[in-house]
């Protein structure tokens, strides 16, 4: 079981839902299994959305479907992880919504930065909280 809810928004937590930011337990009373049935078909929606990221090369050439899963995949140096945040950071204050990342095999430093820079930019707020730095891999993050 895994929490979820408004508590694990801005956690970091490895792939069997324990906190790893060093900011202590995650205090919620709403905890889900990590392996579950998918929703009936008839709760899903049907009808498809674009999700107008304001990327404009993104929304122009290659749209993604509201609701559903990204994966970018490249080489180093690309700007993945630079997209991503754009990403996540116009999707929490354009839509008001939520993203979830999950850094497979990120190394460290590319996870705090990302972290770090969602912090100083207001897309994760941690209040009077220090920001933990994390010595362990991202490859364990979820």
């Amino acid at each position: 079981m895994v929490p979820v809810g408004r508590a694990t928004l801005g956690r970091i937590m490895n792939v069997i839902g324990e906190p790893i930011d060093h900011r202590g337990d995650i205090s919620t009373d709403h905890f889900l299994p990590i392996h579950r049935e998918a929703p009936a078909f008839v709760e899903q929606a049907t009808e498809q959305q674009i999700l107008v990221t304001g990327i404009k090369v993104v929304d122009l050439l290659a749209p993604y479907q509201r609701g559903g899963k990204i994966g970018l995949f490249g080489g180093a140096g690309v700007g993945k992880t630079v997209l991503i945040m754009e990403l996540i950071n116009n999707v929490a204050k354009a839509h008001g919504g939520f993203s979830v990342f999950a850094g497979v095999g990120e190394r460290t430093r590319e996870g705090n930065d990302l972290y770090r820079e969602m912090i100083e930019s207001g897309v994760i707020k941690l209040g009077e909280k220090q920001v933990p730095t994390l010595h362990q891999d991202w490859g364990d993050v979820c």
